[in-house]
């Protein structure tokens, strides 16, 4: 028995002789399919048409890297990425179409990618964004796009940066205090380092962040990279920084012109910040900071996932493992001493004995 047709999807012969495909709902207009029938091609442009998505630009070799990004970016894989997810894989998918956009799709092999991932291994970070997009890509492409029967991105694994280790630098709370002293109460950098500070929030989810989310005294806010819900008080320090602060309508921070920040330059200007101020930490160093501070005082790995919208318990056992591990050092360094105890030595710790130079001597630094 003949297969049935799918739902809108009607046959026509034209005058020609030609047979031709199109998508149809009742009276609507028609989306012609142009790949051949029966093709992982054609079924994803069937789909495209299906989700509303407009059939792929002209001018596109068919069967190629291009056209099957085309594809993936008119779909229903790509509109569920974060808004910051598909301006990032833009800028790669850029690059990839202008080197090897014309490449038939069935001769990106995992050897292709690894090339790629290498020409990039200068910058790990960069190569891992390129690969971390492609597999989005080829995900999709390998599932329900159709247009290839092996995923190339599978086996190829993540390059590891010289600080993947430790990530971006943890802010000390000697870098803390250093900055507020170049930046005090009142200027911009000031309310930018507690907004980052104390509410745990990334550069992109400060940057939007304004009164209109805050009521009675707690912040509601829906955050850019994973969609979670965060709810957090506005805590004294915060509340006293936005209040003597000039801030914008819809932002609290908002650029010389009074314009709220894009990500990216926001990212610019805070770190030109900290450089003015001795401080060698990042925006996204204060939400490590942060997090570090709520572990050392005893926050949970749930508490934790709430305050900073974390989906999983990965992170947070990052910061409770760390600060537990800080505490059980701390408590039980004495023991290496053996017979003194803990009140013995602890009046040393405290007045520092020990560790000072002494007079008329020379370090060994």
């Amino acid at each position: 028995m003949p297969r049935p047709r799918p739902p809108h999807l009607h046959r026509q012969r034209t005058r020609h002789g030609e047979t031709v495909w199109y998508v149809r709902r009742g009276h609507g207009p028609r989306t012609r399919i142009r790949a051949p029938y029966d093709t992982p091609e054609f079924w994803a442009e069937y789909r495209a048409a299906i989700e509303g998505a407009p059939a792929p630009a002209k001018g596109k070799k068919p069967h190629s890297l291009e056209w099957g990004i085309d594809l993936y970016r008119r779909g229903s894989a790509w509109a569920a990425l974060s808004q910051a997810t598909r301006r990032q894989s833009e800028n790669i998918f850029r690059k990839v179409i202008a080197t090897a956009g014309a490449e038939p799709l069935a001769k990106i092999t995992p050897a292709v990618i690894l090339a790629g991932r290498e020409r990039r291994a200068a910058s790990p970070h960069a190569a891992n964004n390129f690969l971390k997009t492609m597999r989005r890509f080829f995900a999709w492409a390998a599932g329900d796009g159709g247009l290839v029967a092996v995923d190339p991105t599978k086996g190829v694994s993540l390059l590891k940066g010289r600080n993947d280790d430790d990530g971006f630098h943890t802010w000390t709370e000697d870098e803390v205090s250093r900055f507020e002293a170049r930046w005090p109460l009142g200027t911009r950098e000031h309310l930018a380092l507690y907004l980052l500070l104390y509410t745990g929030f990334r550069r992109g989810d400060v940057v939007r962040l304004g009164r209109q989310h805050v009521r009675d005294g707690i912040i509601t806010f829906r955050t850019e990279k994973t969609g979670t819900v965060v709810t957090i008080p506005v805590l004294p320090p915060l509340a006293r920084a936005i209040e003597a602060t000039d801030t914008g309508d819809l932002t609290f921070l908002v650029t010389e012109r009074r314009q709220p920040f894009v990500k990216e330059s926001f990212g610019n200007w805070f770190r030109k910040a900290c450089r003015e101020a001795g401080c060698p930490g990042s925006a996204h160093g204060l939400r490590k900071a942060g997090a570090t501070r709520a572990a050392e005082n005893g926050a949970t790995e749930r508490e934790l996932m709430a305050l900073f919208g974390w989906s999983s318990a990965k992170m947070a056992q990052h910061y409770t493992k760390a600060a537990d591990a800080r505490r059980l050092a701390l408590g039980s360094a004495h023991k290496l001493l053996g017979g003194q105890s803990e009140n013995e030595i602890r009046p040393h710790l405290q007045s520092g004995e020990g560790m000072k130079p002494k007079k008329g001597k020379k370090s060994d630094s």
